[in-house]
């Protein structure tokens, strides 16, 4: 952008051209009617003397108004110029009593503008030696000296006043758009922050009219839709927890300060949400300077809870079973080895009973360290515990499994079997989910197979390896198969309760499923046996 000088911006410097191309037009038609007799002026010399010093202030005004410059000296010299074409137009042309003399004040402006406060004073010395130069040179020098003189002063005030008060207007306009911008890099800070803000923020007019709002509140109410202009109401369809309506800005008209509050549920695309609503009353300077009551809008600030009620309130419900669950293996436990405790002090009481009571406590002591385990593997499944993934040689990992529990099935006379497809090769995932997974099928089909085998396969099929355990047990029912991957389920089922099962492998099992981005398949039938199975993607 082109700036002149010490203060002229673009439009300044094009006024200054205008009027200085104006000026010696003027001038020249002005010039011509005292050629013509038309006006009197005792100042006239001659024509050749008045074209003379026309013409190049013409060409000069022209020049400068077709190209601009930025270029100090040359502005100097062209100001210097026109300065002395000014003042022998009036010494031999016009004179001071013309009606066009006003127009130094154009000088003024010019001299002001792109030299600043010196060439200011210089366009007044020039001015009041001009005037100085044409007492001398004409013979009423009284007469001249007065006219003159108060020319001049008229000049000065007007000139000086006109300048004060366009610089006066500068600083304001200045200090304005210093303010302006200013309050534009705040609006977009603040914006900038807002839409980068998880959480939905919404202001509203005193009227609930939405004003702003930033991207977290689309994603919020899933829409593409702009939200300026509509009410807080018919975007927010809110239900509280008694079923009722809500008035979200009659609830904040009441509002006196920051309010928080999480029972309402609101249904988006046929999904219903749990919402906390935190809103608080917008009051401006000028309200709170006045002590008025006064509300300039409302500010909201909207969190989807559903997931953590969800999961608080599955928190709440999960300790009180597990105090349940570990109530009953805890008190049995107890109670065993005090009777123990009590009959070691008889000397009539049969070794066989001290074994047993001893074999019972220590039975309650194993499912309580099952239950320990099964939470511990819940616990880093919830926490992302060993979440890292890691290339696992799916081949290795499989014959490790068989190798490690080849002896346990072997002890209750059954036979384990490895059907292992070629070229496996690997996958990408959390070796400890994995193998947790695939421990917890084999053990549950070993514990619940009397008889039979239990099979381990792993094939390869268009770039899907598949996992699957196959036992020929007991069998799930189909009423059971939904229920059997709920936490601390256990079917009634005479067989399944003998075995003293924690009823957490299979909610454990799906926590890890879902970690490890696949789904457990179970296909089942009563007393003929039951297969677990889950697919990963082999790496390339």
């Amino acid at each position: 952008m082109y700036h002149g000088g010490v203060n002229v911006n673009d439009k300044t410097a094009q006024i200054i051209r205008f009027a200085s191309l104006v000026m010696p037009i003027t001038l020249t038609f002005y010039g011509l009617f005292i050629q013509y007799s038309i006006v009197s002026a005792s100042h006239y010399v001659s024509d050749l003397v008045f074209f003379a010093i026309m013409i190049p202030w013409i060409l000069m005004a022209a020049f400068h108004f077709l190209f601009s410059t930025s270029n100090r000296v040359v502005i100097t010299i062209s100001l210097a110029i026109f300065h002395i074409l000014a003042a022998l137009y009036i010494l031999f042309v016009s004179g001071f009593a013309n009606p066009f003399v006003i127009g130094w004040i154009v000088l003024f402006t010019a001299s002001n503008a792109y030299l600043g406060r010196n060439g200011l004073r210089l366009s007044i010395i020039i001015l009041v030696a001009t005037a100085s130069a044409d007492a001398i040179l004409r013979s009423d020098i009284h007469s001249i000296l007065l006219t003159d003189l108060l020319t001049v002063m008229g000049i000065l005030i007007v000139g000086v006043t006109a300048l004060s008060i366009s610089q006066v207007q500068e600083v304001d306009s200045d200090e304005l758009t210093r303010s302006k911008v200013q309050e534009t890099l705040e609006h977009d800070r603040i914006l900038t922050i807002i839409n980068n803000l998880a959480d939905a923020i919404l202001s509203t007019d005193e009227n609930g009219i939405i004003r702003v709002y930033n991207a977290a509140s689309l994603n919020l109410l899933d829409t593409n839709a702009g939200l300026n202009g509509r009410h807080i109401d018919e975007v927010l369809n809110l239900i509280d927890a008694d079923d009722t309506q809500v008035s979200l800005l009659d609830d904040m008209k009441k509002s006196h300060s920051v309010v928080v509050r999480d029972d309402t549920t609101m249904t988006i695309a046929e999904e219903t949400i749990r919402l906390e609503i935190t809103y608080s009353p917008i009051r401006s300077s000028y309200s709170v300077s006045k002590h008025t009551d006064a509300q300039d809008g409302y500010i909201l600030i909207l969190r989807d809870i559903t997931k953590a009620k969800s999961l608080e309130e599955e928190r709440d419900e999960f300790i009180s079973v597990v105090s349940h669950e570990l109530r009953t293996p805890i008190t049995i436990a107890e109670g065993t080895i005090s009777n123990v405790q009590v009959m070691m002090d008889r000397p009539n009481i049969a070794p066989k009973v001290l074994k047993d009571g001893i074999t019972t406590a220590h039975d309650q002591v194993i499912f309580l360290a099952k239950m320990v385990n099964d939470l511990s593997t819940l616990s880093r499944a919830e926490r992302g515990v060993a979440d890292a993934e890691e290339d696992i040689e799916v081949h290795a990992l499989v014959n490790d499994l068989f190798s490690e529990y080849s002896p346990q099935a072997a002890k209750k006379g059954l036979q384990f079997n490895l059907d292992i497809g070629t070229h496996l090769g690997s996958v990408m995932a959390s070796r400890l989910y994995l193998q947790e997974l695939l421990q917890n099928f084999i053990t549950n089909s070993i514990k619940y197979t009397k008889e039979g085998s239990v099979t381990l396969r792993v094939h390869s099929r268009n770039g899907i390896i598949k996992f699957e355990v196959k036992d020929t047990g007991i069998g799930i029912s189909k009423a059971d198969q939904e229920k059997v991957f709920k936490k601390f389920y256990r079917s009634e089922d005479y067989r399944t309760r003998e075995t003293g099962g924690t009823g957490l492998g299979l909610y454990v099992a799906v926590k890890l499923a879902k970690k490890l981005g696949t789904h457990i398949n179970l296909i089942s039938r009563l007393n003929h046996g039951s297969s677990f199975s889950f697919e990963l993607t082999a790496k390339k």
